[in-house]
């Protein structure tokens, strides 16, 4: 008589263990992410100074950096008023949709 078939191992693993680790998220403040894929700078032009920096005071709509995409440069303004706790974007960086870029007290 034939042997019936062994079981197959479970081969999936489980899905936590799939996705990539998220970032860890600040403690507290709120994320300001990118509404769009592009090239994050963090000044007006070359060599200007940066729009902000950790520790200042900003407004709501004040534009925190620039998002270059297909040759149009989009401000990305404050959602709020607040101080800025990070930048966690480099100057010419790319970004993807949805990335954290700077934290917001």
């Amino acid at each position: 008589p034939m042997a019936a078939p062994a079981p197959m191992a479970a081969a999936a693993a489980p899905v936590a263990a799939a996705a990539a680790p998220a970032p860890e998220a600040p403690a507290k403040g709120d994320l300001v992410k990118s509404p769009m894929v592009g090239t994050v700078y963090l000044a007006p032009q070359p060599g200007a100074d940066v729009f902000v920096k950790p520790g200042d005071r900003v407004k709501a709509g004040q534009t925190l950096l620039i998002v270059e995409a297909m040759k149009t440069m989009n401000p990305i303004p404050s959602p709020r008023d607040g101080v800025v706790l990070e930048v966690l974007v480099g100057d010419a960086q790319p970004v993807e949709y949805g990335e954290p870029l700077v934290v917001i007290e």
